[in-house]
């Protein structure tokens, strides 16, 4: 890892969303740490893309969608001034190509949804070291996100859950040699304990449930967070990616991998090891800091966020999730036994069905319900290649159009 005097490179993938703003405020405030080299947007926010292009005198910027006329447009207007202007690479695929251009950098994935796949395979095989914050990619393709690893620790993640946990790995075991935790066997754990917040519906039985709107799915009791992961938090669709996610990461049976819930979302994860002691991870409910650290592991950046307050009295609370009330982790539990490609079916679905729900075209509990039988219906493939999932997710998200269309 470079020196205190050597700035590290970064490819920013999402630039315009939660984490990759978080990201960009991370670097902002530790100057001379990093260098931006590269920035990926879908293209929905020009202005704000530009403004972080001259901010950090960027020298690549992808644009999954929009005109590149439109772009620099916006990018002259706004910063007249400019020492140079960037090259842009548009289109489906600007992203992935970006993120394989620069082997010797940190490339933050921190796009939403099945379409990093591209960008973390390509980050992969280009050598550079991969921050993931995009859990559905390697939730859609994780046997070929395993392959393409060239080394060990060459992923760090970066959702605060797996961030607590590679933590309290390295904090709780004896390893030999290994900087990151990260796809390398633990005999010593018995089990990972992922935290969930419960959403803003924890406690409320099926029934209540009935008339959600978007607008009460959207309004997250403690993290803010774009729409998508904000409903998936409140269907707990997001606790049974990340249950795939951490099954992947940490080569850890999910059998052996519980979940809890959590509402106050301090404790952000555990690993209880095998003579019986819990390792628990810590802070406050901000994402800078497992960002801070996907960008530095297995180094620790100064004054990332404020400690906990020991002064004054507080209560951290601990209960089962109602799995009656919120079966989706017990579908990814199904999911993940099922075959390599049912997890891709889950995710590409549930992307479809959050749509709906937020387009108004199905009820909240008509997410997890159709998805349940778009899952069940899907036959299984033993080793996917990359063409095979891309084939799975289209036919799911068919599958759950489909469902949505019979429903409305």
């Amino acid at each position: 890892m470079p020196g205190a005097s050597a700035p590290r490179d970064v490819v920013l993938l999402g630039s315009t969303g939660s984490i990759g703003t978080q990201a960009l405020e991370v670097i902002d405030s530790h100057p001379g740490r990093f260098r931006v080299r590269a920035l990926a947007a879908g293209g929905a926010h020009p202005e704000l893309l530009a403004d972080q292009v001259a901010a950090h005198d960027v020298a690549v910027v992808a644009l999954a969608s929009g005109s590149v006329a439109h772009f620099l447009e916006v990018l002259a207007h706004r910063h007249p001034g400019l020492a140079r202007t960037p090259e842009v690479l548009s289109g489906a695929d600007a992203a992935t190509q970006v993120a394989g251009a620069f082997p010797d950098s940190v490339v933050l994935n921190g796009i939403t949804g099945g379409v990093g796949l591209g960008p973390t395979l390509a980050a992969l095989a280009s050598g550079a070291t991969l921050a993931l914050a995009n859990k559905e990619s390697l939730v859609v393709g994780g046997a070929l996100v395993r392959r393409a690893l060239v080394r060990p620790g060459q992923v760090v993640p970066v959702d605060s859950e797996h961030s607590a946990i590679a933590q309290s790995l390295a904090a709780g075991v004896h390893e030999r040699g290994l900087t990151s935790p990260v796809l390398s066997g633990r005999s010593e754990v018995a089990d990972l304990v992922l935290t969930a917040s419960g959403g803003p519906f924890r406690g409320r039985t099926r029934a209540e449930l009935a008339e959600v709107t978007p607008e009460q799915a959207l309004a997250h009791p403690t993290w803010s967070m774009g729409p998508v992961v904000t409903v998936n938090s409140s269907t707990l669709v997001n606790k049974g990616l990340e249950l795939i996610e951490a099954h992947l990461l940490f080569d850890v049976d999910p059998a052996h991998i519980l979940t809890t819930v959590h509402p106050q979302s301090i404790v952000h994860s555990m690993v209880t090891l095998h003579d019986g002691a819990t390792v628990v991870q810590a802070s406050p409910p901000d994402m800078r800091l497992p960002i801070a650290l996907g960008l530095t592991w297995p180094e620790r950046l100064e004054h990332v966020e404020q400690p906990l307050r020991w002064d004054a009295a507080q209560a951290w609370t601990f209960e089962p999730v109602d799995d009656v009330t919120f079966p989706a982790v017990s579908l990814a539990r199904q999911a993940v036994a099922a075959s390599s490609t049912h997890p891709a079916v889950l995710n590409a679905a549930n992307e479809v069905l959050v749509d709906a729900f937020l387009r108004g075209e199905l009820p909240w509990l008509g997410i997890v319900d159709t998805l349940t039988e778009v899952v069940g219906a899907h036959e299984g493939i033993v080793d996917p290649t990359l063409e095979d999932v891309l084939a799975v997710e289209e036919w799911a998200r068919a599958r759950a159009r489909e469902a949505v269309e019979v429903q409305r």
